[in-house]
Parts: C-alpha cells; structure tokens; sequence
C-alpha cells in the first residue's frame, strides 16, 4: 500500500497525518482517499502532489506499494 501524507489544509479535511491506499495510479489513490475522507473531496482541486518528492500533475502516473504521495494544497495563495 502506498503511503498518502496529508498536509495544511489536506491534514485537516482528514483529520490525520498519513494513511495508506492500494491503487496502481495517482488516481486510483486519490479516489480511494477521497471515498474514505470525503472532506478531501472539497479541496482536492486546488492540491498538488509529489510522488517520491517528485511533482506530477499526471493521475495516470503509476503507484507501486513502496510509494509515497504528498498532498500539498495552495500555501498563501499559490497553485
């Protein structure tokens, strides 16, 4: 299962620091991280993510077990 971080805004939305998913995309994790904190669903459009501490926009990007996700919302205003 890879490891999803939260934080600002998207800790918050969860309520945790961390939790893991199964999903073979960015996509698939994120959906399953949205079905299970559906707060997230609220901010998850204005959130980027690193992957490994590498940015991506791209959802196709594929996920193995031994990843970890950042999900970063807007800080001060940025994208």
């Amino acid at each position: 299962m890879a490891r999803v971080n939260f934080y600002a805004a998207s800790r918050a939305a969860t309520g945790v620091e961390s939790a893991l998913f199964d999903g073979s995309t960015l996509g698939d994790v994120i959906e399953q991280a949205i079905h299970e904190f559906p707060e997230l669903g609220k901010i998850i459009q204005r959130c980027s993510y690193l992957v490994n501490e590498i940015a991506t926009v791209d959802l196709m990007h594929t996920i193995t077990a031994e990843d970890s996700i950042d999900v970063l919302p807007q800080f001060a205003g940025g994208a």
